[in-house]
């Protein structure tokens, strides 16, 4: 689901203009806690995994920490970088470990077994890189043709980015989350968003930066907070009993309303 976010920004990379990348990435993050989650929540009470509480969601609070301080001399370089990829290989390799050593599986693990188990593997490679396809295709219509109506209007480009780009590219995390509650599948909600914030930040703005320094104006600063305070509420909200409860999807979304309204 962040494959839209990626290929704006590293498309925009290569192309000589990593701008939009800060905006895009931040911007996708903030969507997707306060907006995302906040919905997810309000059509049913989100769970949360203990191994989220522990590892993952304190993993997204401290790397969007370090987003900030990297761009705090105005710019991620190719070393700001590297770093940020490394970290990404370490939190990959962690995953691979934890999921080799956890061999149990779970009663939806062994239905959802059952209903793949007659996928050949070329049907699943080409259904895979046809989703992915229409997935960036369809984000980068709603983004174009929605940043044109905006700068007609004459909305600035940190605005823009910080909307309208997020937006796009966030639609399917949006999707996926809100599906999955529905189903009342939410821990999948939450796993979505979470591994889509760290994908986000170490290898979307990681890979842009090894092939260009991604501009950090000083006005994401506020934006870089916004982006970590969001995580560390999630984190407080969902402590006492494992969950995010209605009352925090409403919280999440009158704090979004107030942080659009500031950066209006």
């Amino acid at each position: 689901t962040s494959a839209p976010e990626a290929a704006v920004s590293i498309t925009a990379a290569a192309a000589g203009n990593a701008d939009i990348t800060i905006g895009n990435v931040v911007g996708s993050n903030i969507l997707n806690i306060l907006i995302i989650l906040g919905i997810t929540a309000l059509v049913n009470p989100v769970v949360v995994q203990k191994s989220s509480l522990v590892v993952d969601i304190p993993v997204v609070i401290g790397i969007s920490a370090l987003l900030l301080v990297l761009g705090l001399d105005g710019k991620i370089t190719r070393l700001d970088a590297s770093i940020l990829i490394v970290i990404f290989i370490m939190y990959l390799s962690y995953l691979l470990w934890d999921a080799k050593k956890s061999k149990a599986l779970s009663s939806e693990t062994i239905e959802e077994s059952e209903e793949i188990k007659n996928l050949s593997i070329p049907k699943a490679i080409f259904s895979t890189i046809i989703g992915l396809v229409l997935i960036i295709a369809g984000s980068n219509c709603v983004v174009e043709g929605a940043t044109f109506i905006a700068e007609k209007a004459g909305l600035s480009e940190r605005f823009i980015g910080l909307t309208i780009v997020a937006l796009g590219t966030s639609l399917p995390e949006l999707f996926t989350s809100v599906t999955a509650s529905m189903k009342k599948n939410s821990d999948i909600a939450v796993g979505n968003i979470v591994g889509s914030n760290i994908f986000n930040i170490l290898f979307v703005v990681g890979l842009s930066g090894m092939i260009i320094p991604v501009p950090f104006q000083s006005a994401f600063r506020f934006d870089a907070i916004v982006s970590t305070v969001s995580v560390i509420l999630l984190l407080l909200f969902c402590l006492p009993k494992k969950r995010l409860s209605r009352l925090g999807g409403i919280i999440f979304l009158i704090g979004y309303a107030f942080y659009f309204y500031k950066i209006w």
